[in-house]
């Protein structure tokens, strides 16, 4: 069974840092395209960062240059490095990942932008 555990939301302050992870089990992880989205009560859960299994990444235009995706396949851990923080990346973010034709997400990880 697939399972994938995200961590490291908090509250920050503008401008601030925050990582998160998501650690993925049940799936081989190397071979896996992994992504982060976010989603706000009454909104469509978005596409924030995506990597392929052998490291290429795409970013939504609203987080380019701030925002970088990485992974650890000795780790089965994908991350979420989110810099230069704004009121408006407020949001629940959600690991995702497509495997075996199914699509599995994570419980999902509240990260508050706020002075």
């Amino acid at each position: 069974q697939v399972q994938l555990v995200e961590s490291g939301g908090d509250l920050v302050q503008p401008g601030g840092s925050l990582r998160l992870s998501c650690a993925g089990s049940g799936m081989i992880f190397r071979f896996s395209a992994m992504n982060w989205y976010r989603q706000v009560p009454g909104k469509q859960r978005e596409l924030v960062a995506a990597i392929t299994s052998t490291g290429s990444t795409n970013y939504a235009d609203s987080v380019k240059g701030r925002f970088t995706i990485s992974r650890d396949n000795a780790k089965s851990t994908v991350y979420l490095q989110m810099n230069s923080l704004k009121p408006e990346d407020t949001a629940v973010y959600y690991c995702h990942t497509l495997y075996s034709f199914r699509d599995y997400w994570g419980q999902g990880t509240q990260v508050t932008v706020s002075s």
